[in-house]
């Protein structure tokens, strides 16, 4: 069972510190984006792509993401005294007044947190895990469809279903009935050698290892596509398996009474998505 321990650092807007206003927008209405990643060695992995993400996500809901160089110096700065850890980093609009009107010219709130990396059992990538199908839903909502933003309610309520430390993780659909993703990570079934992962353009996240997997299909010669299907569609699987940037790859080898072999992609797929590009 993975265990999680108080964070080590908090950078707010390059300064450590353990507080930010109560008139930040990212606290008063979820206003603001985040990415998590490892930091190995003090190398932040694949942390171009956790960038382009995360400016990306900041343009859709209209938030000026401070550059690059920030980011790396506030990643140095903790790399110094941390070299391996999980890092997280959020940026929401800043302080404004109250009221839901978004106030031009606000500055950025750029946080930076590590935090020790989560121990998980070994089994978990040797044999897979026991996942468990959530009651909770995610709501369709086009316009923050993809984006890791803020508003995780969802995902928090789903993941308070179970307190089976058996269970690794809880698979997630929408209220139209289609398989999104875990509560924490992205989706993949396999049937014969043709991989599939959930349409995210309703809701759900869109996720840096979801795009590499898709990715390093693609170069491998993988077939891969992307679409809608429900939960029996997944039960008649012959894989199933789970990424996301801590945990790697988990294939799922129990879903409720569903039980599947290990299969032959994921162990495919896992010194792939270990690679730091």
């Amino acid at each position: 069972m993975a265990f999680h321990v108080a964070i080590t650092m908090n950078l707010i807007n390059g300064i450590e510190r353990n507080a930010i206003s109560l008139h930040d927008r990212g606290w008063s209405y979820g206003d603001g984006v985040f990415r998590t990643l490892l930091l190995r060695g003090g190398q932040a992995l694949c942390w171009l792509r956790h960038y382009s993400k995360l400016r990306d996500d900041c343009a859709r809901l209209g938030i000026d993401c401070p550059d690059a160089v920030w980011f790396e110096k506030d990643l140095r700065h903790i790399a110094t005294q941390q070299p391996d850890g999980v890092i997280r980093i959020t940026v929401t609009r800043g302080n404004t007044p109250r009221g839901y009107a978004n106030q031009q010219g606000a500055t950025p709130t750029r946080v930076v947190t590590a935090s020790p990396p989560p121990v998980y059992p070994v089994a978990y990538q040797a044999q897979g895990i026991r996942a468990q199908l959530c009651r909770t839903q995610l709501a369709l909502q086009p316009a923050l469809a993809g984006i890791k933003h803020l508003n995780r309610l969802e995902n928090v309520l789903a993941r308070s279903e179970w307190n089976d430390p058996e269970i690794a993780e809880g698979v997630m659909c929408d209220t139209a009935g289609n398989v999104i993703s875990g509560t924490m990570s992205n989706l993949f079934v396999v049937f014969g050698t043709e991989l599939m992962t959930p349409d995210v353009t309703r809701c759900g996240v869109a996720g840096v290892q979801r795009a590499r997997v898709l990715e390093l299909a693609a170069a491998h010669g993988i077939p891969a596509k992307v679409m809608a299907f429900d939960i029996e569609r997944l039960l008649g699987a012959d894989e199933v398996f789970l990424v996301n940037s801590i945990i790697g790859i988990w294939q799922i080898t129990a879903l409720g009474k569903k039980v599947w072999r290990p299969g032959k992609l994921t162990p495919q797929f896992r010194p792939w998505l270990d690679m730091n590009d």
